[in-house]
């Protein structure tokens, strides 16, 4: 089979998309990669010529030998369904996880997205937690979740009730709540181990002033999640832009509805506001 042909393929390259039509890919912004299952590569062997090893700039070893999908350095995403194999590629890590090699795409010359580390820390540390069942990272400009960094504590409590208040399904979809990184300089190491010490706890990461860092089994799943959060964002934006809230939901709405959806919230995001 073509690489183009392949479903996962073509569901990382509608992801890409969506994400452009929502407003979160201005120029080169934003990144995404996709763990590949071994079935998938398979069915793509003929089409892979690997180059040469490169350093990640991270230790993964329990991604040792894994492929991914991963957008390129540079490129934009609304690109992606344009000229698919000049803005992604297909990479091979090595079997100690310390090196990669480009084996399809970014046929003009290129490397994979500068956030590579973070996403591959980010992919390890979910394989652990999940046992393999996250396969996808993906890192977006989220306009309103960063608007909100400027003027809400850097908090993980403060975003977490904030962001639950604005939409009651909001604690349904991200129950362990959103994890919050202070401004970093992106695509260096002290970001990636930041980001990957909160994804042990939450699906989601918010980096202050950036964007946001989302994980999930799919493409639905993971485009779902950024989604939900980000026009949550969106809500809480508009409310303060109106002068705050007049009511809101309570912690023992809250806990009400984690019984009823079989949800469990954890206590350190239900405290009694002043």
């Amino acid at each position: 089979m073509k690489v183009l042909e392949a479903k996962f393929v073509q569901g990382f390259m509608r992801m890409a998309n969506d994400g452009w039509e929502q407003g979160w890919h201005e120029r080169n912004g934003g990144n995404l990669s996709y763990r590949i299952r071994p079935e998938e590569v398979e069915s793509v062997k003929e089409e892979l010529h690997p180059g040469e090893w490169k350093p990640i700039g991270a230790t993964v070893p329990t991604l040792a030998g894994e492929y991914f999908l991963v957008t390129g350095s540079g490129k934009y995403m609304r690109n992606v369904t344009i000229d698919p194999a000049d803005s992604f590629c297909i990479i091979e890590l090595d079997g100690v996880g310390e090196n990669y090699r480009i084996c399809w795409g970014l046929v003009n010359g290129g490397r994979p997205t500068s956030e590579l580390p973070s996403h591959l820390m980010n992919h390890e540390v979910k394989v652990i937690a999940t046992g393999g069942k996250h396969r996808v990272i993906y890192h977006a400009h989220s306009a309103n979740t960063i608007a909100l960094t400027f003027v809400l504590p850097l908090t993980d409590e403060a975003f977490t009730r904030e962001l639950w208040e604005m939409a009651t399904e909001c604690p349904v979809v991200f129950p362990s709540g959103v994890g919050v990184v202070p401004w970093m300089v992106p695509g260096g190491r002290d970001i990636a181990v930041a980001t990957s010490e909160l994804m042990k706890q939450y699906d989601v990461a918010i980096w202050a002033h950036h964007g946001m860092f989302c994980s999930g089994e799919d493409f639905d799943l993971t485009f779902g999640l950024m989604h939900t959060v980000e026009k949550s964002a969106e809500i809480l934006v508009k409310v303060l832009s109106m002068g705050g809230k007049k009511q809101t939901i309570q912690p023992d709405d809250f806990r009400h509805l984690a019984v009823d959806f079989n949800v469990t919230l954890p206590e350190k995001f239900l405290y009694e506001k002043q």
